[in-house]
């Protein structure tokens, strides 16, 4: 509900596409009036930070879930000017602000203890992502600059198979867990905190371009729908305890 994190009773929205795979959509949260509160009272989810500082969820760089990911992001740092990027000279300096990491993984570089595309305050063009800036800058949307995981949070994907490879699609909000082992020692979550439901459109509105990215056009239109039939009725669907959700 506005105002209050969505309790652990979560409501559901089923969808079947035609391939005969279901999409099933936490209706709690996306009708909810979460929003991102970086520089507006987000504490960041590392203790150790300073608190004089806006940091969020960036402590820890960004991993790519696949090649085409980073290679979208190359591409977009190609376009990044000095005056947009604090660390631009630094990563330059180490090769670039891009490495793998023991596993092997990609993953943005680190500077001063965060994410070297985070832009602190004291910089002159401004605070906070310098993908994201930029793309502002360009007109463009930031969720076609930033790694995945970026733009997707607080949004999750889930997908799960079946034995006659029919998926089950589940699009939520994250949960510390979803983070493995490191999520519980997080300082902070701001899907937890009732100061991060204060916006005055749901999610699903102000969502609505990465929630497309997401699942595509032809299964929002049909949730969207479903959802303000629940507004409208003050109906809900069956309540679904988190617990009971599927695990990776």
């Amino acid at each position: 509900m506005p105002g209050v994190p969505p309790s652990d009773g979560h409501r559901w929205i089923s969808i079947l596409d035609d391939d005969g795979d279901t999409w099933l959509f936490d209706a709690t949260f996306l009708l909810s009036s979460y929003n991102c509160i970086y520089g507006q009272g987000c504490q960041s989810i590392d203790v150790e930070v300073d608190r004089a500082e806006v940091l969020g969820c960036c402590v820890h760089g960004a991993h790519f879930v696949d090649e085409e990911d980073l290679e979208e992001v190359r591409e977009a740092t190609a376009r990044l000017t000095p005056e947009q990027w604090q660390y631009q000279a630094r990563a330059n300096r180490k090769g670039g602000p891009f490495k793998q990491n023991k596993d092997g993984d990609w993953v943005t570089r680190k500077a001063d203890g965060a994410c070297i595309f985070l832009n602190r305050s004291t910089f002159e063009g401004g605070g906070g992502c310098a993908l994201h800036r930029a793309a502002l800058d360009h007109g463009e949307r930031p969720l076609d600059w930033k790694p995945d995981v970026c733009w997707q949070v607080p949004i999750r994907l889930d997908i799960h198979t079946d034995d006659n490879d029919f998926e089950t699609v589940f699009i939520r909000a994250w949960d510390r867990r979803d983070w493995g082992p490191g999520g519980d020692e997080f300082h902070w979550w701001c899907i937890e905190q009732d100061e991060a439901y204060q916006a005055p459109n749901p999610v699903y509105k102000t969502s609505r371009d990465e929630l497309i990215e997401m699942v595509g056009k032809e299964i929002y239109e049909r949730l969207v729908p479903e959802l303000e039939e629940l507004v409208a009725s003050g109906s809900r669907p069956t309540p679904v305890a988190i617990s009971s959700r599927p695990q990776r």
